[in-house]
């Protein structure tokens, strides 16, 4: 096979699949291996201990070993998407592709098994000989008919789930699909006429999950290349193919889709010609799905059909079947009750629970992901997008409980707990954030935002009001604010619009500027123009109680309205500063980093507000604060005037708050290190598990999380604002659309926070 020119895309994957490390994978250990202790737990003489459990029990495997989370990608590269026969060594790039799909949307590992064998046997003797290594295997990109002979073999002899996805994936991702455009359609599934162009693999798993749902056998005619597949032809037949051959008289695809209401197409660019289509029955349904030239253009199929229903295989269209729908969370909800198999039942839930989902509204996250002004079920919307998070606590759950119903789960789950773990299972980011957006949606605020014509402030707050997070407030030029909503496709009507030049109270304004820093240096004549400013304006307006609170920041130096926001709303009175902390996220921890913004030398008075203000936010999202006093010096082992502000600062923090969990002056490995902790510091506090690190000084801080983001994967939401009177949050200029949305919510908590303070008072 000679190599084809993509043009610049074909460069940019050459690159994306040589640059640094080549491929896209790599193996990562999820234990500590640091330590000789954690050298002799992993492996010898550790290691025999699960070895002599799991020989006792075979179901302890899942226990001490990752197979209940591994699945294995297997294939010969005999029919490697529509590259054909092109071997195994040249499919494992789509293979690796395949893996990270597994990782991406379900965080399932995956081993990639391309395998040197072409007689059907060997290579089913091969992936049988590694069931003990795997929960699940995904063949893939195996020709017809050997697949189905292989999985046929591999489901009756492997007591692990064996799903080929090149079949059942479409299949299930089609089904959902045809069962949406029978409802946009009017029609029933029972009495529709459907005509499959195309007889391999897919074609024939989508068949018969069609007749399964109700296709009348009568009324299905399938296509090959030569033709009609009916009773009694001799031709390039096969046991598959004859399940479907037909009694009808038409010899041919044109003479087939006269009159069809359905057609599937699982074969070639152009099989379908207009006059095809235009030959079949009112509201005719057609999935062209042959990749990337589907069996009739979009645009040509659009142009010849009004009431044409459309579904393709490609992103750039609506109601694209992606089989990327499908196998990471069937697989999930599989391995998540240590199924057995995955049979029809289960599939026939994915198929439901997609058909499902593509009737719930569609978020702004979903729409912006695909530049998208509104979305909603219909004739361009018969399956949900796959970047759409839903789809996880959609299907997987369905798929598991249907494996629990049919009795081939050898684990059963609690629905309602399961949902909420698949959640918290696809990062600890995402479980924070979601944590926030939740608990600010209970009882949401007005925050006030002055950068009122920022495209990314305005996306956000399309964002919260969907959400139903908070009430946003724009200042600026109503005009040039509503040109900018236009633009962008908003809809934001509802959304107070104040200008500050033309706002008829702005005098009421201008005194209680002046009566607040008029001892300060300020003169009338400064404080008519400093309410001009649209910062100063909205932080009077967070003052005077008619926003709850503030978000700045994204287009502005975070000094300045810092300043702003000391001189207008002030610390709280038990606390000597403000400051800034960050969390910082990692897969499975979080770590509150402070102060990295604010405190450029702080005093021990300092740091202990800043310790307590810490555990204060920990506390607001339910995280027990565990907080370690950061020095380069441990327990006093370097007499220093800087470790002495440490220490000092951990004893004004026990003072004040004694059931608090603190302690330092400690070295950072010292703070997060269990095992340096137990050997060398048992009577810490902190065990080598704080999720609070205070920094003795505003560089090491701001130096440290900078770096855990850069360099070490860290995700940070901030920096998040702490002692000041009222909510106000100053972000980084030119930070991203979700973290105004995740900052936002973090206001609103502050808002409940000082609202429920004052109703106890």
């Amino acid at each position: 096979m000679g190599v084809t020119k993509m043009g610049s895309l074909g460069e940019d994957a050459l690159e994306y699949h040589r640059s640094g490390r080549p491929g896209k994978l790599e193996v990562n250990g999820t234990k500590p291996f640091i330590t000789q202790r954690d050298l002799s737990l992993a492996y010898t003489p550790g290691v025999a201990e699960p070895c002599r459990h799991i020989h006792q029990d075979s179901e302890q495997v899942y226990d001490y070993t990752t197979k209940g989370n591994l699945v294995a990608v297997a294939t010969n590269g005999t029919a490697v998407l529509g590259l054909g026969n092109i071997g195994p060594l040249a499919g494992k790039p789509v293979m690796e592709g395949k893996a990270i799909l597994f990782k991406r949307f379900a965080d399932i590992d995956v081993f990639d098994l391309e395998i040197d064998a072409y007689d059907p046997d060997q290579f089913i003797a091969t992936v049988k000989s590694l069931e003990p290594t795997f929960g699940g295997i995904n063949l893939e990109d195996i020709k017809a008919p050997d697949s189905f002979y292989i999985e046929e073999t591999l489901k009756k002899t492997m007591k692990i789930p064996v799903f080929h996805d090149d079949q059942h994936g479409t299949a299930i991702i089609t089904s959902a699909a045809l069962l949406n455009a029978l409802k946009v359609a009017k029609k029933s599934i029972e009495t529709v006429k459907v005509v499959y162009c195309g007889a391999g693999a897919a074609a024939i798993a989508c068949a018969k999950l069609h007749l399964t749902l109700g296709v009348r056998p009568e009324h299905l005619i399938m296509c090959d290349r030569k033709g009609v597949i009916y009773e009694g032809r001799k031709e390039d037949m096969n046991p598959y193919k004859a399940l479907f051959a037909s009694t009808t008289k038409a010899r041919t695809l044109e003479e087939a889709v006269k009159d069809a209401d359905v057609f599937i197409g699982l074969s070639v660019k152009g099989a379908l010609s207009v006059s095809m289509l235009q030959s079949m029955a009112e509201n005719p349904i057609v999935f062209a799905l042959a990749n990337p030239d589907p069996e009739i253009e979009y645009d040509e199929a659009k142009n010849a059909r009004f009431d044409v229903i459309m579904a393709t295989g490609r992103s750039d269209y609506p109601n694209q079947v992606n089989n990327v729908l499908g196998f990471p969370f069937i697989f999930r909800g599989a391995l998540d009750v240590r199924a057995t198999d995955i049979n029809e039942t289960m599939k026939i839930a994915a198929v439901k629970a997609l058909a499902k989902l593509a009737h719930e509204e569609v978020s702004y996250t979903v729409l912006r992901a695909y530049g998208l002004k509104e979305l909603s079920f219909g004739r361009d919307y018969l399956i949900p997008k796959p970047f759409d998070h839903r789809v996880l606590f959609w299907v997987a759950p369905a798929v598991a409980q249907a494996a629990i119903d049919t009795q081939v789960a050898k684990k059963s789950l609690n629905l309602d707990n399961y949902k909420e773990s698949l959640e918290q299972r696809m990062g600890i980011s995402k479980e924070i954030i979601r944590h926030s957006i939740q608990k600010a949606k209970t009882n949401p605020k007005s925050i006030v935002f002055p950068e009122g014509d920022n495209p990314k402030i305005l996306k956000a707050c399309q964002i919260l009001i969907e959400e139903r997070i908070a009430q946003p407030i724009l200042i600026g030029s109503v005009d040039k604010i509503k040109q900018k909503i236009t633009e962008l496709g908003l809809e934001l009507d509802n959304v107070p619009i104040i200008d500050p030049l033309n706002f008829s109270e702005r005098d009421y304004y201008i005194q209680e500027l002046f009566a607040l820093r008029q001892r300060k240096g300020m003169t009338l004549t400064q404080a008519k123009q400093s309410v001009l400013d649209p910062t100063i304006f909205a932080l009077l307006i967070v003052q005077l109680g008619q926003a709850d609170g503030m978000v700045a920041g994204v287009s502005q130096a975070y000094p300045s309205i810092l300043r702003s926001a000391l001189q207008i709303i002030g610390t709280k009175a038990e606390v000597n500063c403000a400051s800034g902390v960050y969390l910082m996220l990692f897969k499975h921890r979080v770590y509150f980093f402070a102060d990295t913004t604010v405190n450029i030398e702080p005093t021990a008075e300092i740091l202990a507000d800043i310790a307590l203000e810490s555990a204060t936010l920990a506390k607001r999202l339910d995280i027990v604060p565990r907080i370690a006093m950061l020095s380069f010096s441990n327990f006093g082992s370097v007499k220093h005037p800087l470790c002495d502000r440490v220490k000092n600062a951990v004893q004004l923090v026990k003072m004040r708050q004694p059931d608090l969990i603190i302690d330092g002056e400690m070295q950072a490995d010292t703070a997060v290190n269990p095992t340096l902790v137990a050997e060398h510091y048992p009577f810490s506090e902190i065990k080598g598990n704080a999720n609070i690190l205070i920094f003795p000084d505003l560089q090491s801080g701001n130096i440290a999380y900078k770096l855990l983001h850069e360099l070490g994967g860290a995700e940070a939401i901030g920096p998040i604002l702490l002692g000041m009177k009222k909510p106000i949050h100053i972000l980084q200029r030119g930070c991203q659309i979700n973290t105004i949305v995740n900052m936002s919510a973090i206001a609103v908590l502050d808002a409940q926070d000082l609202e429920n303070h004052s109703y106890a008072n």
